[in-house]
């Protein structure tokens, strides 16, 4: 163990817990340092960022609120991972979660297995989100005119020969998609796949939970897709904090 770091570690922690500061002399005190290394600490700590002092506080620092920020943002992602993981052993296929973030589809996450891998990205996911069962799905969430500025800068075009040809019929599609009900493609994104996709929406946010399966059990989709969405509902409440990762 490198004593110089569970030192300053020590220190960070303690600074943490004095919302209001503390001087370094209290700082010392508390975590059972002599004051000279406190100070040696303090000032490093300092000078990297992850402390600040002001009128002989220290504060945690910018860099520490970076540590923070990021932390938290991988344990929302661990959750996600964690429940696509349930879903996926339930249905037994790959579960996919997207959101459409700042005018574009953003595959979050993806949970598979050997046994039941997930669909290659062999074209992009954002550019072909009018063909993909989890595009489809976010698109139908957005208004007119979110639907037609998406579609002006990743417009409708083949990408098998069961894709939607044209943008009148995807939008004709989309219009005619009832409020969270699940939407179902066939071999549109990638040929030997049926896909579809749950709609998740939350405030204003559009995002969608997909699985997949080889064309060959395209029998299982509508079972497996009800599925889903029974198992969406009841566990909803561990991705509505995850939303917006």
């Amino acid at each position: 163990m490198i004593g110089s770091v569970q030192r300053a570690m020590r220190l960070l922690e303690t600074v943490a817990g004095h919302e209001y500061g503390a001087p370094a002399k209290q700082l010392a005190r508390e975590t059972g340092l002599a004051l000279p290394t406190a100070y040696h600490l303090l000032r490093t700590l300092v000078h990297e960022g992850y402390l600040r002092r002001d009128k002989g506080l220290f504060f945690l620092g910018e860099a520490a609120a970076r540590l923070s920020s990021s932390g938290a943002q991988q344990k929302r992602r661990s959750t996600v991972a964690d429940t696509l993981a349930r879903w996926r052993d339930a249905i037994g296929a790959p579960v996919y979660y997207a959101v459409y973030r700042e005018g574009e589809i953003d595959l979050v996450c993806v949970s598979d297995t050997p046994g039941n891998p997930a669909v290659e990205e062999w074209a992009d996911f954002r550019q072909t989100g009018h063909a993909h069962a989890l595009g489809q799905c976010l698109l139908s969430q957005l208004d007119e005119e979110g639907r037609r500025d998406h579609l002006d800068r990743h417009p409708v075009r083949p990408v098998t020969p069961y894709t939607v040809r044209d943008e009148q019929g995807l939008l004709r599609r989309l219009e005619r998609t009832r409020r969270m009900e699940p939407v179902m493609e066939r071999q549109e994104y990638a040929l030997g796949t049926v896909c579809a996709a749950i709609p998740v929406t939350v405030g204003s946010t559009a995002a969608a939970v997909a699985l997949s399966l080889p064309a060959h059990q395209a029998d299982r989709l509508v079972p497996a897709a009800l599925r889903l969405q029974a198992e969406a509902g009841r566990l909803l409440g561990s991705l509505t904090p995850s939303i917006s990762i």
